[in-house]
Order: C-alpha cells, then structure tokens, then sequence
C-alpha cells in the first residue's frame, strides 16, 4: 500500500470540526431533554388515557418506528414549508430527531410502567397521595431505573444517527467533515478522524449517563 497519509488538512480545520461536534452535541442533549419529556407524556397516554388519545400515540409509533429517519427529516425540512411552517437546518433536525426518540422511548417507558405491580399504585392511592404524586413517586421512577439501561442506549444510538441530518446542512460533525472533504480530497484522513470523535463522545455520554443513574437512581445498600 502507497497511499500517503496527510492529516494537515485535518488539523488545519480542527476548530471547524469542534463546531461541527459541539452542534452534534447541543443536537443530542436536546432532543434526548425533550424527547424524554414526550416519551413519558405519551407513555402516560398510553397506558391510561382515554382510547382516542391511545389510538393517536400508537399511530405517532407505529408510523415513526416504520419509516426511515431520514424521509422524516425530509419530510419536516422540506415537507412542512409547504404548508407554510419553514425551519432553519438545526432547528429542523432538532425537531426531527425529537419526533423519532420520542416514539421510540414511549414504548421503552411503556414497558417500565407496565411493570410496576398494580399493589403499589393501591399502595400510594392509600397513603393519600394524589394521583400525579402516585404517578411521580410510585410509578415514574421505579420504572425509569428498570428501563434506564436500555433508554440510554436509544439516547446514544440517536446521538450517532445525528450524522443523518447532516442531508440537509445543518452544521453538525459529519456535515463539517464532508464540507472539509470536498476542499481537501483527503477522504480517509477526514472520516478516521471524525470516526475518532464520534467515538469519545459516545464514551462521554455513556459516562455521563453512568453519573446520572449513581446519582438518581441507585439505591443506598446501606441503609437496608
């Protein structure tokens, strides 16, 4: 093999790749903030709403979960101007990626409520707790810790598919490193690198969310 490894054009454009992985970054954390806000409001349809409202949040799933993510990236960027609704690159992929983790989390949530037994919910209703406190104390969290595992992996695996919306510009990791590929022709250089970042900061989220469950949910042995 003769090939010529030439990483300058890589370290010239680091500031313009650290951008591009901060946006990725913004991206993530804000779609994961709200779309775990509407997992778990539509978990709580779901699970004891009124069957109109049930029906809506299974269309929500079933038509997220059944088609790619980019079509709905698509279909929000250049779709919804149709209808008057126009979006700026980041605002829209931020959107669509709200859209798709929202119903993928809601049955992930699902399945933690589900789980709590029906005796604690009596339980709670007992000691006089409303039925909001019931659903925060008794419910919500119990199920979050069960659930916790596989939610942040959905939260990091959405993190990685961000590079998609890079299909309609926003200035996010992958759509930087294609920009300093097209000026540079340096294509290995370019993406073993971006491939490098991406990793650490799939390492940085699963450590952060290691931080969250030792803060939130672990138990006190101790005590016992």
């Amino acid at each position: 093999m003769n090939y010529d490894f030439q990483f300058d054009a890589v370290l010239a454009s680091w500031d313009y790749l650290l951008q591009g992985a901060w946006l990725t970054v913004q991206l993530s954390l804000g779609a994961m903030v709200i779309g775990l806000a509407v997992a778990i409001l539509c978990a709580l349809g779901k699970t004891s709403g009124p069957k109109p409202v049930r029906w809506l949040i299974n269309a929500y799933i079933e038509i997220i979960r059944n088609t790619p993510f980019l079509v709905q990236i698509f279909l929000i960027f250049f779709g919804l101007p149709s209808l008057g609704l126009r979006m700026s690159p980041d605002v829209a992929a931020l959107v669509a990626m709200v859209v798709n983790v929202g119903a993928y989390a809601t049955e992930i949530i699902r399945a933690g409520i589900e789980s709590i037994q029906k005796g604690q919910i009596e339980a709670g209703l007992a000691l006089g707790l409303r039925p909001l406190q019931v659903f925060r104390y008794v419910v919500l969290k119990p199920a979050l810790r069960t659930v916790y595992p596989a939610l942040t992996s959905q939260f990091i695996l959405l993190m990685l598919s961000s590079s998609v919306v890079s299909a309609i510009s926003a200035d996010e990791l992958t759509s930087v490193a294609n920009n300093i590929q097209s000026q540079t022709f340096r294509s290995f250089e370019i993406y073993i690198v971006v491939t490098g970042i991406y990793l650490v900061l799939a390492m940085m989220f699963s450590a952060l969310f290691a931080g969250i469950q030792r803060l939130v949910f672990a138990y006190d042995l101790d005590r016992r």
